[in-house]
Protein backbone atom coordinates (compact mmCIF):
# COMPACT_ATOMS: atom_id res chain seq x y z
CA UNK A 1 0.00 0.00 0.00
CA UNK A 2 1.29 3.22 -0.80
CA UNK A 3 2.11 5.46 1.97
CA UNK A 4 0.70 8.94 2.23
CA UNK A 5 3.19 11.63 1.52
CA UNK A 6 3.12 14.64 4.04
CA UNK A 7 4.67 17.95 3.78
CA UNK A 8 6.04 19.78 7.09
CA UNK A 9 6.77 23.47 7.21
CA UNK A 10 7.67 25.49 10.09
CA UNK A 11 10.85 27.36 11.33
CA UNK A 12 11.76 25.74 14.26
CA UNK A 13 13.66 22.66 13.83
CA UNK A 14 13.05 21.22 16.81
CA UNK A 15 9.17 21.06 15.94
CA UNK A 16 10.02 19.79 12.47
CA UNK A 17 12.59 16.75 14.08
CA UNK A 18 9.91 16.05 16.29
CA UNK A 19 6.73 15.57 14.13
CA UNK A 20 8.77 14.04 11.64
CA UNK A 21 10.38 11.01 13.88
CA UNK A 22 6.58 10.56 14.84
CA UNK A 23 4.58 11.14 11.38
CA UNK A 24 7.59 8.24 9.97
CA UNK A 25 7.07 6.03 12.76
CA UNK A 26 3.31 6.16 11.96
CA UNK A 27 3.42 5.12 8.52
CA UNK A 28 3.56 8.35 6.25
CA UNK A 29 6.34 9.61 3.98
CA UNK A 30 7.60 13.05 4.78
CA UNK A 31 9.17 15.89 3.34
CA UNK A 32 10.21 19.55 5.24
CA UNK A 33 9.97 22.85 4.84
CA UNK A 34 11.55 25.40 7.16
CA UNK A 35 10.16 28.97 5.56
CA UNK A 36 6.86 29.88 3.11
CA UNK A 37 8.83 30.12 -0.17
CA UNK A 38 10.97 26.67 0.68
CA UNK A 39 6.87 25.12 0.92
CA UNK A 40 5.70 26.03 -1.99
CA UNK A 41 8.74 25.04 -3.58
CA UNK A 42 8.67 21.44 -2.12
CA UNK A 43 5.17 21.46 -2.46
CA UNK A 44 5.27 21.75 -6.53
CA UNK A 45 7.49 19.43 -7.01
CA UNK A 46 6.53 16.73 -4.30
CA UNK A 47 3.07 17.33 -4.99
CA UNK A 48 2.04 15.89 -0.81
CA UNK A 49 -1.28 14.33 0.27
CA UNK A 50 -1.18 17.02 3.06
CA UNK A 51 0.61 19.96 4.32
CA UNK A 52 0.96 20.45 7.96
CA UNK A 53 1.80 24.22 7.99
CA UNK A 54 3.15 26.75 10.88
CA UNK A 55 1.72 30.29 10.23
CA UNK A 56 4.67 32.63 12.09
CA UNK A 57 7.39 31.99 9.27
CA UNK A 58 10.59 34.13 8.14
CA UNK A 59 9.91 35.11 3.63
CA UNK A 60 6.18 34.35 4.05
CA UNK A 61 4.18 33.64 6.87
CA UNK A 62 1.50 30.15 6.79
CA UNK A 63 -1.73 32.44 5.97
CA UNK A 64 -0.29 33.43 2.44
CA UNK A 65 1.19 29.64 1.94
CA UNK A 66 -2.10 28.34 2.57
CA UNK A 67 -3.99 31.20 0.41
CA UNK A 68 -1.51 30.07 -2.90
CA UNK A 69 -2.23 26.49 -2.15
CA UNK A 70 -6.17 27.06 -2.48
CA UNK A 71 -5.63 29.15 -5.79
CA UNK A 72 -5.21 25.44 -7.22
CA UNK A 73 -4.76 22.73 -4.59
CA UNK A 74 -7.65 21.30 -2.34
CA UNK A 75 -5.21 19.06 -0.51
CA UNK A 76 -5.88 19.44 3.41
CA UNK A 77 -4.44 21.84 5.15
CA UNK A 78 -3.46 21.34 9.13
CA UNK A 79 -2.28 24.63 10.84
CA UNK A 80 -0.04 25.22 13.17
CA UNK A 81 0.07 28.05 15.80
CA UNK A 82 1.52 28.68 19.08
CA UNK A 83 -1.97 31.41 19.35
CA UNK A 84 -5.29 29.37 20.33
CA UNK A 85 -7.78 32.43 20.19
CA UNK A 86 -10.41 31.68 18.47
CA UNK A 87 -10.09 34.62 16.08
CA UNK A 88 -6.53 33.19 15.16
CA UNK A 89 -8.55 30.00 14.06
CA UNK A 90 -10.98 31.42 11.85
CA UNK A 91 -8.78 33.07 9.95
CA UNK A 92 -7.27 30.08 8.84
CA UNK A 93 -10.28 27.97 7.74
CA UNK A 94 -11.46 31.15 5.94
CA UNK A 95 -8.49 30.90 4.17
CA UNK A 96 -9.05 27.29 3.01
CA UNK A 97 -7.09 25.46 5.98
CA UNK A 98 -8.98 21.70 6.74
CA UNK A 99 -8.00 21.79 10.57
CA UNK A 100 -5.85 23.71 13.34
CA UNK A 101 -3.88 22.75 16.22
CA UNK A 102 -2.29 24.89 18.95
CA UNK A 103 1.25 24.41 19.77
CA UNK A 104 2.57 22.65 22.18
CA UNK A 105 0.96 19.51 20.54
CA UNK A 106 1.60 15.84 21.09
CA UNK A 107 2.00 12.93 18.66
CA UNK A 108 -1.38 11.20 19.34
CA UNK A 109 -3.27 14.56 18.85
CA UNK A 110 -1.21 15.33 15.71
CA UNK A 111 -1.66 11.92 14.50
CA UNK A 112 -5.55 11.84 15.69
CA UNK A 113 -6.24 15.18 13.85
CA UNK A 114 -4.23 14.03 10.86
CA UNK A 115 -6.04 10.73 9.97
CA UNK A 116 -9.38 12.70 10.75
CA UNK A 117 -8.62 15.24 7.93
CA UNK A 118 -7.44 12.67 5.49
CA UNK A 119 -10.89 10.73 6.43
CA UNK A 120 -12.87 13.72 5.41
CA UNK A 121 -11.46 13.65 2.28
CA UNK A 122 -12.23 10.22 1.04
CA UNK A 123 -15.26 10.12 -1.11
CA UNK A 124 -17.62 8.03 1.26
CA UNK A 125 -20.12 5.49 -0.17
CA UNK A 126 -22.92 7.66 -1.59
CA UNK A 127 -26.37 7.90 0.06
CA UNK A 128 -29.38 4.81 -1.37
CA UNK A 129 -30.95 8.70 -1.86
CA UNK A 130 -29.15 9.52 -5.35
CA UNK A 131 -30.29 13.16 -5.77
CA UNK A 132 -32.00 16.17 -4.31
CA UNK A 133 -34.02 18.95 -5.79
CA UNK A 134 -34.74 21.95 -4.28
CA UNK A 135 -35.99 24.70 -6.23
CA UNK A 136 -32.44 25.86 -8.37
CA UNK A 137 -30.03 23.92 -6.25
CA UNK A 138 -29.94 20.28 -7.44
CA UNK A 139 -27.55 17.67 -5.37
CA UNK A 140 -26.39 14.89 -6.65
CA UNK A 141 -24.97 12.20 -4.00
CA UNK A 142 -23.47 10.23 -6.16
CA UNK A 143 -21.71 11.70 -8.25
CA UNK A 144 -20.61 14.50 -5.31
CA UNK A 145 -21.71 17.45 -7.64
CA UNK A 146 -23.77 20.42 -7.12
CA UNK A 147 -25.84 22.85 -9.41
CA UNK A 148 -27.70 25.75 -8.90
CA UNK A 149 -29.54 27.21 -12.16
CA UNK A 150 -28.19 24.42 -14.05
CA UNK A 151 -24.60 25.66 -13.12
CA UNK A 152 -22.57 23.62 -11.34
CA UNK A 153 -21.07 24.83 -8.12
CA UNK A 154 -17.41 23.83 -6.68
CA UNK A 155 -17.48 22.49 -3.26
CA UNK A 156 -14.67 21.40 -1.23
CA UNK A 157 -15.00 17.43 0.37
CA UNK A 158 -16.00 19.10 3.69
CA UNK A 159 -18.23 21.53 2.40
CA UNK A 160 -20.17 18.89 0.34
CA UNK A 161 -20.20 16.61 3.14
CA UNK A 162 -21.59 19.53 5.61
CA UNK A 163 -24.64 20.12 2.57
CA UNK A 164 -24.89 16.61 2.56
CA UNK A 165 -25.83 16.03 6.34
CA UNK A 166 -28.34 18.80 6.40
CA UNK A 167 -30.07 17.74 2.59
CA UNK A 168 -30.68 14.46 3.68
CA UNK A 169 -32.24 15.71 7.26
CA UNK A 170 -34.37 18.33 5.42
CA UNK A 171 -36.71 20.52 7.63
CA UNK A 172 -35.20 18.75 10.87
CA UNK A 173 -33.01 20.96 13.46
CA UNK A 174 -29.72 19.33 13.55
CA UNK A 175 -27.53 20.83 16.59
CA UNK A 176 -23.90 22.08 16.19
CA UNK A 177 -22.91 19.29 17.92
CA UNK A 178 -24.44 16.87 16.03
CA UNK A 179 -22.93 18.36 12.52
CA UNK A 180 -19.59 18.56 14.06
CA UNK A 181 -19.81 14.97 15.16
CA UNK A 182 -21.15 13.96 11.52
CA UNK A 183 -19.03 15.81 9.81
CA UNK A 184 -15.41 16.73 11.29
CA UNK A 185 -15.96 13.46 13.90
CA UNK A 186 -16.38 12.85 17.66
CA UNK A 187 -13.59 15.19 18.80
CA UNK A 188 -14.47 18.19 17.64
CA UNK A 189 -18.24 18.43 19.01
CA UNK A 190 -17.05 21.81 20.95
CA UNK A 191 -15.19 23.28 17.80
CA UNK A 192 -18.35 26.54 16.70
CA UNK A 193 -15.97 28.11 14.98
CA UNK A 194 -15.16 25.68 11.60
CA UNK A 195 -19.84 26.32 11.78
CA UNK A 196 -19.02 29.73 11.68
CA UNK A 197 -16.99 29.14 8.72
CA UNK A 198 -18.62 26.57 6.57
CA UNK A 199 -21.91 27.89 6.96
CA UNK A 200 -21.52 31.55 4.99
CA UNK A 201 -19.17 29.73 2.83
CA UNK A 202 -21.81 27.29 1.56
CA UNK A 203 -24.51 30.02 1.77
CA UNK A 204 -22.54 32.32 -0.33
CA UNK A 205 -21.82 29.74 -3.37
CA UNK A 206 -25.81 27.96 -3.30
CA UNK A 207 -27.78 31.11 -1.88
CA UNK A 208 -29.09 33.98 -4.34
CA UNK A 209 -28.85 36.41 -1.17
CA UNK A 210 -26.38 34.93 1.52
CA UNK A 211 -27.85 37.48 4.09
CA UNK A 212 -31.09 35.92 3.67
CA UNK A 213 -30.70 32.45 3.19
CA UNK A 214 -33.71 30.44 2.10
CA UNK A 215 -31.90 26.80 1.94
CA UNK A 216 -29.37 27.09 5.20
CA UNK A 217 -31.52 28.34 8.11
CA UNK A 218 -30.10 29.38 11.40
CA UNK A 219 -31.78 28.27 14.20
CA UNK A 220 -30.80 30.54 16.72
CA UNK A 221 -28.85 28.89 19.90
CA UNK A 222 -29.54 25.39 18.69
CA UNK A 223 -27.87 24.86 15.17
CA UNK A 224 -29.03 24.48 11.33
CA UNK A 225 -31.76 23.29 9.28
CA UNK A 226 -32.18 22.55 6.05
CA UNK A 227 -35.64 24.29 4.80
CA UNK A 228 -37.93 21.58 3.49
CA UNK A 229 -39.12 21.67 -0.27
Amino acid sequence: MKKQRILIVDDELSIIKFTRANLEAAGYEIFTAMNGVEALQTFESELPDMVILDIKMPKMDGFEVCRQIREWSQVPIIMLSALGSEENKVQCLDLGADDYITKPFGKNELIARIKAVLRRMDTAAPPVQTSLTFGALTINFSQRKVTVNGKEVKLTPIEFNLLQELALNEGKVLTHAHLLNKVWGPDYQDEKEYLHVFIPRLRAKLEDDPSNPKYIITVSGVGYQFAKK
